[in-house]
């Protein structure tokens, strides 16, 4: 794994948390999603802003929605200024915030990004948002 330099890391920082605090003041107004189509409406073209044509859905049902994203991506590009893998900038900037936004539409989906398909060594960004099974839900017996 890269190793990232001190000034990076802190533009690295700066930018999780200016993305938290957008994510904080979104989630302000009390939004629930009762469906997959509802978390595609509200966590991709709401929260993020993706242009509908900028989302491929490759699978949606009651419980799972993968997507892979082709949007033009500010931490992309601040990863390929910064010189720095986005399997690293997205971990530290993006997918916390994702994780914290969902959980506030609702606490039981799960957040996953495939770094298999991330951009730039694929031509999009995939992700899984699932609905975590109550046998499998942390604290159950």
């Amino acid at each position: 794994m890269q190793k990232v330099s001190k000034p990076k890391m802190l533009i690295l920082l700066i930018a999780k948390y200016s993305f938290y605090f957008l994510g904080w003041l979104w989630t302000l107004k009390p939004r629930k999603v009762e469906s997959m189509n509802d978390v595609l409406n509200l966590f991709y073209i709401k929260f993020l802003r993706l242009r509908e044509s900028d989302i491929e859905v490759v699978k949606l049902d009651d419980r799972e929605l993968i997507t892979r994203a082709k949007n033009p991506c500010p931490i992309l590009k601040l990863s390929l200024i910064l010189k720095i893998d986005t399997k690293i900038s997205c971990k530290i900037i993006s997918e916390p915030v994702c994780i914290y936004v969902l959980r506030k539409l609702n606490p039981k989906l799960k957040f996953e990004r495939n770094y298999n398909h991330i951009r730039p060594y694929s031509e999009s960004c995939e992700e899984r948002i699932y609905l975590q099974n109550e046998s499998t839900a942390v604290g159950n017996v």
